[in-house]
């Protein structure tokens, strides 16, 4: 990739009616296609935030995101490189009550179709690749999921900067930065109950999210740095209960405690342990991990799983 390319992010907005699948399409005004929804990265944007935000500004349709379906690319008129992340994601019958879509000089309309007539009326053969990934994992019996999220609190003091407890540390301006940083892509994968650390520098860390979802913060020295030198942690525990669950929630944690978090998850799961786990659990500060679930049967193992940094 070059520093010139373009990213986008959208989704294969989904919803069943009857029993049946259907999936929207877009009618574009100016270019007169059909396409799924997408647009660019706004400044400082984190991708899943862009396909939250872009799938509303042109469907009027609020949406969590599912899985990742896949990435398109392709070279524009000006032959710079266009890159775009596309995600899974359910159109509530709420969210498609409350859009207030109307055709506009940009999107003609929005139509519900089913996945043939889509693939055959879909403008672009990018489009029709990613919708045929979607497709697989609905052939596989995954549809509906939810995410569990693995969050390193963001940037801390130093310990060695330190006087006092070392749970007290501080977050840095950076560190602050980047707690403001992953609101939005938080909130964009649907994250409603959120779990952390007792130690200072991770329930600052979600203090933004609890502020802008209204929702309180479930501290616990059971994924916290203390209590797993001292060998009391205890992520099994915590992973279980929010498995059991079936919602969406985040788990802010360290990075020493974070490989014990998703191994758990992966034995809560039914998932094969593999070198994927390490990647997942070797996050900077600040970074997450999504693993997405079956809603239906959480114990099929982690769908898929992804990583995501902010930009502070």
């Amino acid at each position: 990739m070059t520093d010139t390319a373009v990213y986008a992010a959208g989704g294969v907005v989904w919803r069943l009616v009857e029993g049946k699948l259907k999936v929207l399409v877009i009618h574009r005004t100016a270019y007169a296609d059909v396409t799924l929804p997408k647009g660019k990265v706004d400044p400082g944007e984190m991708l899943a935030e862009t396909a939250a935000r872009e799938i509303f500004e042109e469907t009027g349709i609020r949406v969590s995101l599912g899985i990742p379906v896949g990435v398109s690319r392709y070279r524009m008129p000006n032959k710079r490189q266009k890159i775009v992340h596309y995600w899974s994601a359910e159109a509530t019958d709420k969210a498609i009550r409350e859009s207030a879509f109307v055709p506009n000089k940009e999107i003609a309309a929005i139509e519900w179709v089913g996945p043939k007539r889509a693939l055959k009326h879909l403008s672009y053969p990018v489009d029709v690749e990613i919708l045929e990934n979607f497709l697989r994992f609905v052939d596989d019996g995954i549809l509906a999921t939810f995410p569990i999220v693995v969050l390193r609190h963001a940037k801390a003091t130093p310990r060695e900067e330190w006087d006092g407890a070392d749970a007290a540390r501080p977050l840095t301006a950076r560190g602050t930065k980047q707690s403001s940083a992953i609101v939005g892509p938080l909130r964009a994968f649907g994250v409603r109950k959120i779990v952390s650390s007792d130690a200072v520098r991770c329930v600052t860390t979600v203090t933004p999210l609890a502020a802008a979802l209204g929702r309180p913060i479930e501290r616990t020295p059971l994924i916290s740095q203390d209590a797993w030198e001292e060998g009391a942690a205890d992520a099994r525990a915590v992973i279980g209960k929010r498995v059991r669950a079936r919602k969406p929630a985040v788990l802010c944690s360290h990075g020493p405690v974070l490989p014990d978090i998703l191994t758990e998850l992966a034995l809560a799961t039914g998932t094969l342990r593999g070198s994927y786990l390490g990647s997942a659990s070797s996050l900077e500060v600040g970074a997450f991990s999504v693993a997405h679930l079956s809603a239906t049967n959480p114990g099929s193992g982690i769908v898929a799983i992804e990583t995501h940094a902010p930009k502070v």
